[in-house]
């Protein structure tokens, strides 16, 4: 490091960030990447349907 110390003049220690590798393996970012997935699924699904519908006379506009 820089030789960066606390207030105590004793070394302060390195903080390291974790890897891309050590996040990707975290179960609570699959989770979070597939609920927002479902999501972006979804809507655009509805939108779809919504267009489909509006485009066969089903709804009135």
């Amino acid at each position: 490091m820089t030789g960066a110390t606390d207030g105590d003049g004793d070394a302060a220690e390195e903080v390291r960030r974790p890897s891309v590798a050590a996040v990707a393996r975290d179960r609570r970012v699959w989770l979070i990447l597939a609920v927002v997935a479902g999501l972006l699924v979804c809507c655009c699904s509805a939108v779809v349907g919504t267009l489909i519908a509006l485009s066969s006379g089903l709804l009135a506009a």
